[in-house]
């Protein structure tokens, strides 16, 4: 094994001498040396290994709303890292230099858990985010990051799209302050053809994830024009996120633009977004948002009670604030005092849309 090659857990030996990997439900099967479609969890000595253990495809300080995460620390900066590899296969992946990368040259940056945290720490990042691909698929990594972080105070998140069986999603989300998860479509056959995956498992992490613990959870879904874009599909999403999560989990709608294997596709006209939006807030959805456009409106937090923007966003500025932060780390509407859902531990911060690329060097140094 190299250093980057670590061994795990979710997988067991099959009856005809393959080894199954557990952790999403794909459930690839593999012979000695093959790895899964992932590409970065494989087939070593009889188990399944993680590749790419303590390696990270780049990092970056990030504004926490590009996430989108517009409930969580709003303001502050996080700490963003990846690795390689995904579990889905997206055709229009905006990360495919990454997710499909089947080249180790991809994970520039090699950085212990600790070295992570203190990072962040040292930066003033009151968060660090496993984003860019998936952090199913760099679970262990993942997990040893975020119990680091904690130990240095640090927040922790993860970008996911939740397709994850279930003991592998407690460890992961256990460790977890937020969650913001990309609910893809509304649309089984959307998750077949364009993602090479299903629905339901990524519904049932979202209801698990809402109802089971005490993550802050928001939902991205990006509108493709032609795909899942329909007033229909966006009523079926809506309601399902009313019935079976309530009506104060933030929902994001964000525009698609060419990429990977749907170059040909148009990019989604704003009119689409700001029409899903308000599709959704008519229908009782208290937070929604657009993304990947210029809209001050769709990207700023309103009061459900007196409807006062409270968080005034033009992209990911924050121009204005009229939040009351408690001392019990709540906040509350500045105009009636009604209490906005979400996690306010500490003023609303002013990094604005600064990104900070960050190397970290082999003793834990920025350069």
């Amino acid at each position: 094994m190299t250093a980057t090659t670590v061994p795990t857990r979710y997988w067991h030996v099959l009856d005809d001498g393959r080894v199954q990997c557990d952790v999403c439900p794909r459930a690839c099967r593999l012979h000695e040396g093959q790895r899964g479609l992932c590409f970065v969890r494989g087939r070593e000595g009889d188990q399944v290994v993680s590749l790419t253990y303590g390696r990270s495809s780049g990092f970056c300080v990030d504004p926490i709303e590009k996430k989108p995460l517009f409930h969580f620390l709003p303001g502050t900066p996080v700490l963003s890292y990846g690795t390689a590899g995904c579990n889905l296969a997206c055709r229009y992946c905006q990360n495919w230099d990454i997710t499909k990368s089947r080249e180790n040259d991809v994970l520039a940056d090699a950085a212990e858990p600790q070295q992570i945290a203190e990072t962040a720490r040292r930066l003033g990042c009151r968060s660090v985010a496993a984003t860019y691909n998936d952090p199913v698929v760099f679970l262990e990594y993942a997990v040893d990051v975020a119990q680091a972080c904690h130990d240095q105070g640090v927040r922790t998140v993860a970008v996911t799209a939740g397709y994850v069986c279930q003991e592998p999603r407690s460890e992961l989300f256990g460790v977890m302050d937020a969650v913001n998860v990309d609910l893809k479509s509304f649309s089984e056959d959307f998750y077949h053809r364009l993602c090479s995956g299903h629905l339901q498992p990524v519904l049932e992490t979202i209801e698990y994830l809402v109802h089971e613990t005490e993550v802050w959870v928001e939902l991205t879904t990006l509108l493709i024009p032609g795909h899942n874009d329909s007033e229909e599909e966006v009523r079926a999403l809506v309601e399902w996120v009313l019935e079976h999560l309530g009506p104060e989990v933030p929902l994001h709608f964000s525009g698609f633009h060419p990429d990977y294997k749907m170059r040909l596709v148009e990019p989604t006209p704003s009119t689409t977004l700001r029409r899903a939006r308000a599709q959704a807030m008519a229908a009782g959805v208290r937070f929604v948002y657009t993304g990947n456009v210029h809209d001050p409106e769709g990207g700023s937090t309103r009061c459900p009670s007196c409807e006062q923007v409270v968080v005034a966003r033009d992209w990911y500025d924050i121009t204005a604030s009229h939040l009351v932060i408690t001392g019990a780390g709540t906040a509350l509407c500045g105009g009636c005092g009604t209490p906005l859902p979400g996690r306010f531990d500490g003023p609303v911060g002013s990094w604005g849309a600064r990104r900070l690329p960050v190397r970290l060097s082999s003793y834990g140094g920025v350069s």
